[in-house]
Formats: C-alpha cells, sequence, structure tokens
C-alpha cells in the first residue's frame, strides 16, 4: 500500500484504546474495537493466568520431549501433541523454536475456561450480536527465550477469510510483555481496508514489509492478564522475543453463529487454491461450541 493511504490512517495512542476490566463498560468498549478495529482490556484474564501459565509449561516441555519425533511440514516441524516449531536463530541451543504450542481447550481445563469468561462474552456479544461461537480450539504463540521468532505485520483473514464479519479475536499475555520480549503491533484502522494481499514471510502469510514497516504499527505493552481485542482484517504482529524468558500469549476467537470460513490458508500457494473453492464454501462442519445465544436450525448449515 502507498505510503499516503498509511498515513490516512487514524493516529490513535493507546489511551484510547484501552479500557479496564474492573470498570468495564462492554457499550463503551465495543464501540472503541469497532472505530479503530483493536481495544485493551486491562486485567480482563488476571484470574486465569497463573493457572493457564502452569498448563503452558507443561505443554513446553512434553513437546520438546517429542521433538525427535517432529514430523516436516511445509508450515515447519510438528510434534504429536501439535507444536509448531519454526528454525531456530544460530546463536539458540536448538535448531527448532517453538511457534505455535500444541495446548488447546481439549488439553487444558483453564484454557478453557477462560473462553467463557463472563465479560469477555458480554463484549464480544456487544460487537457480534446475541448468538456467538468458539471459532477453533484455542491457540498458544510462544516466543522462546533468545530471539524467538517473529510474527510478520498480517491480517488474520488471510489465514482464515470468512462469508461475514469473521472472528473477534482475543489475545491474553501471562507475562509482562514489552517490545524487547515481543509485545503485539497494531495498525489502528486497517480493518477498513478489506483483506489485503499477502506474501510468504518465515513465519508464513505476512504483508510486503516494504509496504507496511513496523513504524506504521502501535505496539501494545501490558501486564499478565491484559487483553487485546481485535478485528480479523486488522493488520498486527510481533517482534522477536530478546530476553532471557518466555513470552506466552494466549488466544480465543469468537465469531457469530451463522459466519464460516470462505478461504483458509497458510501459504500463497494453498490460498490461491482456496480462493478457487470459495463458492463451495459451507457452515456444514464448521459449527464451534456456543457461548452466548442459540443457534437455530437455519444457521446449522
Amino acid at each position: 500500500m502507498p505510503a499516503a493511504e498509511i498515513q490516512q490512517l487514524p493516529k490513535v495512542s493507546i489511551e484510547q484504546l484501552e479500557v479496564f476490566a474492573d470498570d468495564l463498560d462492554v457499550v463503551k468498549a465495543a464501540q472503541i474495537y469497532k472505530e479503530y478495529g483493536a481495544l485493551v482490556v486491562r486485567g480482563l484474564m488476571k484470574a486465569y493466568v497463573a493457572e493457564i501459565g502452569r498448563d503452558i509449561e507443561a505443554a513446553v516441555q512434553e513437546s520438546l520431549e517429542l521433538l525427535d519425533q517432529a514430523t516436516q511440514i511445509p508450515e515447519g516441524w510438528t510434534t504429536p501433541n501439535g507444536t509448531l516449531f519454526l528454525p531456530a536463530p544460530k546463536n539458540f541451543k536448538r535448531d527448532k523454536q517453538i511457534m505455535v504450542l500444541g495446548i488447546r481447550y481439549t488439553t487444558s481445563a483453564a484454557f478453557f475456561r477462560s473462553a467463557f469468561e463472563p465479560k469477555t462474552v458480554d463484549l464480544v456479544s456487544a460487537i457480534l450480536g446475541p448468538n456467538v461461537e468458539l471459532f477453533l480450539d484455542g491457540q498458544c504463540l510462544y516466543k522462546e527465550p533468545v530471539g524467538g521468532h517473529p510474527k510478520h505485520l498480517h491480517q488474520d483473514a488471510a489465514y482464515f477469510e470468512h462469508k461475514f464479519e469473521g472472528p473477534v479475536g482475543s489475545l491474553n499475555y501471562v507475562v509482562a510483555t514489552n517490545v524487547n520480549n515481543g509485545a503485539l503491533h497494531v495498525v489502528t484502522g486497517s480493518h477498513r481496508l478489506g483483506v489485503l494481499n499477502h506474501v510468504d514471510t518465515f513465519s508464513h502469510l505476512g504483508l510486503d514489509e516494504q509496504a507496511w514497516p513496523w513504524e506504521s504499527a502501535l505496539p501494545i505493552c501490558g501486564q499478565p492478564g491484559d487483553s487485546i481485542f481485535f478485528n480479523v482484517k486488522t493488520i498486527h504482529g510481533s517482534k522477536e522475543n530478546h530476553s532471557n524468558g518466555p513470552r506466552p500469549v494466549f488466544i480465543h476467537r469468537y465469531r457469530r453463529a451463522d459466519d464460516y470460513v470462505v478461504v483458509g490458508a497458510t501459504r500463497t500457494d494453498n490460498r490461491a487454491e482456496a480462493e478457487k473453492q470459495r463458492e463451495k464454501a459451507k457452515k456444514e462442519n464448521q459449527r464451534g461450541l456456543m457461548v452466548r445465544g442459540f443457534r437455530s436450525f437455519e444457521t446449522r448449515g
């Protein structure tokens, strides 16, 4: 995208994006989300992070023990428990580093419970409407110490473009997070640009760095339990972890009960193929667990 168009996006401070869980006005919070494509709720997941953090570290140890059984795939290497590894930097003790940790709703009770956190569900309902389901089964992005992988600026819609509004993502910090260890960066207002063309990067689909430099994005630092909500079309990403400790985050995604994926991809080649099948996509077999409301017969696919 030309630099002139980037400059037309709203320049927003952290203070304009943030609200606090202890005094949450969901109507105001939803308005911030809709205006900027991003919202910060301080302390929303504070009650869950200690237990989820323990489960995350258990999954890390399990994944490392299974690393010798990893299978190479186009996206990297995957262990039998579902952890995705990418090549590690040269100065690391292994030749592979964790990117997506194999922990999900089916393996962590605390992770599953946190997806139904009442204020979170109130908020996503204010954004999406009365009938809301979970999309996918949770995700943990884990940056290992000393070089932990970057995730280039991108839109989630490049990976899972939806028929309607698409998912509301909720990314939650487990440890104190800043620019040094991989804070999330967002480009406010970018959700209004539609789905942009992505290229293949080290961390899978991403935007051209010449068109979308890191300077175009706002870093969001935070404490354990802080939550960042973002639109499926909001440009976001995170740099390397240069600290001596890990930087895990866990993610929930929520969507309307009648919404569904029309294009799913991880690379430009399989996205091109998925584009050809767009019109054949159906809600059938894409149903998630309901967190609010009711799924009518007509929306079952």
